[in-house]
């Protein structure tokens, strides 16, 4: 069973990972990239990925499957960017 603290962690993940969903889903939809800040997603990549080993080491699925979540949305991110200057 999942204790409180991670339902509260789980929901938390939810609200800021979904976050990201806008700015991939707009990027994609109109191909164009060129106000997004490629340094800003590139050390928030880098942060996502230390918070997804630091969940790992705690065995905390809300930080697990956000960070997992937010590693793919921002690479996505990052690729629209590339593609799409």
């Amino acid at each position: 069973m999942i204790d409180s603290n991670e339902i509260i962690g789980l929901i938390a993940a939810a609200l800021t990972t979904s976050a990201y969903v806008p700015q991939a889903y707009k990027t994609w939809k109109t191909k164009s990239a060129g106000n997004i800040s490629l340094t800003m997603y590139l050390v928030m990549l880098s942060g996502v990925i230390l918070w997804l080993i630091y969940g790992i080491h705690l065995n905390s699925l809300a930080m697990i499957l956000a960070n997992i979540v937010t590693i793919i949305l921002t690479v996505l991110i990052i690729i629209f960017k590339l593609k799409y200057k």
